[in-house]
């Protein structure tokens, strides 16, 4: 009791330090709202600790009322998500975290070893309530975490940002994005029948934050466009029904949240907006819509040739990284292509085998190939997570004893055989400065370049959501089965829909209970992550992916198990490998039924065959640069197995 009286009194001095700073800025309307904001955060998660003091939670009246202080206490906070998401996201665990322990890595931490961040607060908070013997100790520590922790953002660090306008126009690009992703979906809201109720809230408090700035702002405000918009917003999600199943997320997203995101992004160019923060590595300022392939960076497609912008030497890049890419001359044997597993003309992947053959032409690798479109929208690369770079990725495939069986120096001296491939990294080297030879690095990158370029192409859906075509009724009910009910959208986000949720700088991974095969006799032995990182929470665990093309890229999961998406779908509306008694200590999705109708099965397909990207695909080279060694002038383009 005299720890929690410090702790208090500690947080009071906090408050009134907050008070006070209102009272000396100039801009005393929008920091008074931010304050004001914070305070009453940290009161209504107080008043959960003093009803917890007498409270019985063998009493369905006490946890009744519980559960009721720690919603108007989620109103609160969520009143002031617009700071506290952005302005300290590690801190921000603690207030809302939606898991007791993550171990995902951010993009600028990715040299790092990943480590062990520990979630608390109001969403756990109102999970734990399902355990089997839940303690009054237990819950009173995840609330005063989040009570210990708001005072963090009363620091001068943070409040220093509030005294100019730039951060407000990047807090609020943060908010529209998690408007599109994360908000509407119950991602981190415990009770779905308070989704919608909360989000209704939030934009209200939100539009006061709006009004508050203008007013301290004057001379870079918010547009009166942007206002007029937002209040519509308002109204169309108080028409709403306050069922998240019900709402019209698809709607919601494409005639409001993306124009406002749109509005933002032109303001942010027009103030010259800078950042101070690495919440902002990825986002692009000059793309206007969140359905733009620009929104985010997740990789460097270019490698070693970053400083490279000129076109007639991009596209000598690219012809020399399509001929690599053919070439079995990356191989050990001279036999074996980047092109043997990932078919350019199956959307990069295999779709004939679970796995691929392995380099001794007899087994079979334990994973199956996963589609290279798209895959510069990750941070981490693999299913695994093991690789941070493309370039990495390609190196350690090419270079693997069971993949291609080569080794780096005999690559080189192979690729600098043909007087081709020679003359055409020379010409390049101008270009990579730091780098005086032709190495590894430059043949990855070329490689990594190419296809990368079928990334670009958009599907039906993005051009419904940039208003340049119609999409069908059965698909637009498909996704707000997705964002809503089925729970998709709680692991694969918008844009991308794979596991990179705004401000788009990590890779989430996901424990689904992936099973050995189909008659969930035994789970898979694939430990995933968790030969990356190894902890509980990562044993079986797997990046999670897109489902953009996925209609072309069976068969699905890393072992490649199911060989249809009416399986998929399956799997997960019957609750993952635990759902199909498996056992699962640390599965992360629901193990739940989702109870989904065959009609409601059908729309989700639908929705997902609306992401089938638009791809031109190529023919394969005609014939592969001849070398000055014989022996290699026999070798198949895109080789033999």
């Amino acid at each position: 009791m005299k720890r929690q009286f410090t702790i208090l009194f500690v947080i009071s001095l906090c408050i009134i330090a907050l008070l006070s700073f209102k009272t000396t800025s100039d801009n005393d309307t929008y920091i008074a709202t931010y304050s004001s904001y914070i305070v009453q955060a940290i009161s209504t998660q107080k008043a959960i600790i003093s009803y917890l003091d007498s409270a019985n939670l063998g009493s369905e009246k006490d946890v009744a009322n519980l559960k009721d202080r720690i919603n108007r206490a989620r109103l609160s906070l969520k009143a002031a998500d617009f700071w506290l998401r952005y302005l300290e996201p590690t801190a921000y665990k603690k207030l809302n975290g939606p898991l007791p322990v993550e171990w995902e890595t951010e993009v600028f931490e990715k040299f790092e070893k990943p480590y062990k961040r520990e979630g608390a607060g109001l969403t756990l908070a109102a999970l734990y309530f399902d355990e089997e013997h839940p303690s009054k100790d237990s819950l009173r520590n995840m609330v005063l975490a989040s009570i210990n922790t708001l005072p963090t953002y009363s620091t001068d660090s943070i409040t220093n940002e509030l005294k100019t306008y730039h951060h407000f126009f990047l807090c609020n690009r943060l908010y529209v994005l998690n408007l599109a992703a994360i908000y509407t979906t119950g991602f981190e809201c415990p009770e779905t029948a308070q989704v919608i109720p909360e989000l209704k809230q939030m934009m209200k408090d939100v539009q006061n934050i709006y009004a508050a700035f203008n007013t301290s702002y004057p001379s870079t405000p918010l547009s009166k466009e942007y206002l007029e918009l937002y209040q519509k917003t308002i109204s169309f999600v108080s028409e709403q029904p306050s069922d998240y199943t019900k709402f019209d997320h698809y709607t919601f997203i494409k005639d409001y949240i993306n124009p406002l995101f749109g509005m933002n992004q032109r303001q942010i160019l027009q103030y010259h907006v800078i950042s101070h923060s690495m919440v902002d590595y990825s986002l692009t300022k000059t793309c206007n819509s969140i359905f733009n392939k620009s929104v985010y960076n997740g990789q460097n497609a270019k490698g070693i040739f970053i400083r490279m912008d000129d076109s007639a030497a991009l596209a000598e890049l690219d012809a020399l990284g399509k001929l690599l890419f053919y070439d079995p001359i990356l191989s050990g044997n001279n036999k074996r292509s980047c092109a043997s597993c990932h078919n350019p003309k199956q959307y990069f992947t295999d779709t004939a085998v679970a796995t691929a053959l392995q380099f001794d032409h007899t087994n079979f690798l334990p994973r199956n190939t996963p589609t290279l479109i798209n895959a510069q929208f990750n941070h981490l690369i693999m299913l695994d997570g093991k690789h941070i770079t493309l370039q990495d990725q390609t190196k350690a495939v090419i270079t693997s004893p069971v993949e291609m069986g080569s080794k780096e120096q005999d690559i080189i001296d192979k690729v600098l055989s043909c007087k081709e491939y020679r003359e055409g990294f020379r010409k390049l080297l101008k270009y990579t400065p730091q780098e005086k030879e032709i190495t590894f690095s430059h043949i990855a990158s070329a490689i990594t370049y190419y296809y990368s370029r079928f990334s670009k192409f958009y599907a039906p859906f993005d051009n419904a959501m940039n208003n340049e075509s119609q999409l069908s009724v059965e698909a637009k009910s498909g996704f707000n089965i997705f964002m809503s009910k089925a729970q998709c959208a709680t692991c694969h986000f918008v844009p991308q829909f794979n596991g990179v949720k705004p401000p788009y700088i990590g890779s989430e991974f996901e424990v689904l209970g992936v099973p050995a095969d189909t008659s969930y006799k035994s789970l898979s032995n694939d430990k995933g992550r968790y030969l990356v990182n190894p902890a509980m929470e990562t044993a079986n665990a797997f990046r999670t992916g897109t489902i953009r093309n996925t209609a072309y890229t069976k068969p699905y999961m890393h072992n490649g198990v199911f060989k249809s998406l009416e399986q998929v779908i399956d799997f997960y509306d019957a609750g993952g490998g635990t759902g199909h008694g498996l056992k699962v200590d640390n599965q992360t999705l629901s193990s739940d039924s989702l109870k989904l109708t065959k009609p409601e099965k059908q729309q989700l397909l639908a929705f997902i065959n609306s992401l089938n990207e638009n791809i031109r695909f190529e023919s394969a080279p005609e014939r592969l640069p001849e070398s000055k060694n014989k022996a290699l002038n026999n070798r198949k383009v895109g080789g033999e197995y």
